[in-house]
């Protein structure tokens, strides 16, 4: 079961050298362990906050982070296109660094999902002495078979809607790179139609998630574009994260880090083989496949609830606020 409900006791903003202001909270025990939660999209934001239900909030110091240019960091992806040379994995990697700088917080363990999951294991390979565990739902990597599965890949699955996906792009064009193309566009009514088209796709390939709903995935048309755009830009760029700096390709680098990674064996979205990979290339690492469920669930929840506490009870007492 998850914990109760729970506010932060403090909020505040990081100003970043070249304009981003970045929204981040803190709740749970002050003197507790500390704990960072990465929110997926990207460009998800940390939404209402329930992601703060999987700390106890006795043992952690739990730390929430909008990263640049969604949620309530400022600017806006969708509104400043400018800032988009700005937005490269290494930036939200520095943001953390940042972050944890300033909160004066030695070590803490990263709890991420889905795209949190990335830049979680990138901040890991950056910073492993800053990293005392990492809990991973939902798992990705950012490489480029894991994007193009879920932009034409998928596809088999549901070519109506992939056919719709690609009627306004090139027809040599790279279906991810077409959309980021159109979400740059300077003609708004062509990026909120892009933006629109992409919603739609992603709302179509987790349809077949156990715990879907038949809706858009955002109902909210600014948070619509903003997501859309930082998704294809991170995905048309193979999340900056190619080559000899793939994830993948470094999970050796995560040895003496433990980790525990919860994927849900009917995600269609993000098949289960990155998850296993990744578990095999990672020494120490632990899998949970969770066979009854898709892209998250109420069980994967739980069981990164009790891997994030088990980790912080085996590091002993914690002291009160």
């Amino acid at each position: 079961m998850p914990h109760p409900p729970l506010e932060p006791f403090a909020t505040g903003f990081l100003d970043r050298p070249d304009g981003a202001r970045l929204y981040f909270e803190t709740s749970g025990n002050p003197a507790g362990r500390p704990a960072v939660y990465l929110h997926g999209g990207p460009g998800g934001g940390l939404g209402q906050g329930g992601y703060r239900r999987r700390f106890d909030p006795d043992l952690h110091l739990i730390i929430g982070l909008d990263q640049r240019g969604c949620g309530r960091s400022t600017p806006w992806a969708c509104d400043d296109l400018g800032s988009m040379k700005d937005q490269t994995t290494d930036h939200l990697v520095d943001d953390l660094e940042a972050l944890r700088d300033h909160l004066q917080i030695e070590a803490w363990l990263v709890h991420g999902v889905s795209w949190g999951t990335t830049l979680a294991l990138a901040y890991a390979l950056a910073h492993p002495h800053r990293v005392s565990a990492i809990v991973c739902f939902a798992v990705t990597t950012g490489s480029r078979w894991e994007i193009d599965w879920i932009t034409d890949g998928v596809a088999a699955l549901f070519p109506e809607a992939h056919e719709k996906l690609r009627e306004p792009l090139r027809s040599n064009e790279r279906t991810v790179e077409g959309y980021a193309r159109l979400l740059r566009d300077p003609d708004p009514r062509v990026r909120i139609d892009a933006g629109d088209r992409w919603d739609a796709w992603e709302a179509t390939h987790v349809s077949l998630d156990p715990f879907a709903t038949p809706a858009p995935l955002h109902d909210d048309d600014r948070q619509r574009l903003t997501f859309a755009t930082l998704v294809t830009h991170y995905w048309s760029h193979d999340c900056f994260l190619s080559g000899d700096r793939a994830v993948l390709r470094r999970a050796h680098q995560l040895a003496g880090i433990p980790g525990v990674l919860i994927h849900g064996r009917r995600d269609i979205s993000g098949p289960s083989l990155t998850a296993w990979q990744l578990h095999r290339a990672w020494p120490g690492s632990r899998l949970e496949i969770v066979e009854q469920e898709g892209h998250g669930g109420p069980r994967s929840a739980e069981l990164a609830t009790h891997a994030i506490d088990a980790f912080a009870r085996a590091a002993g007492p914690v002291g009160s606020a």
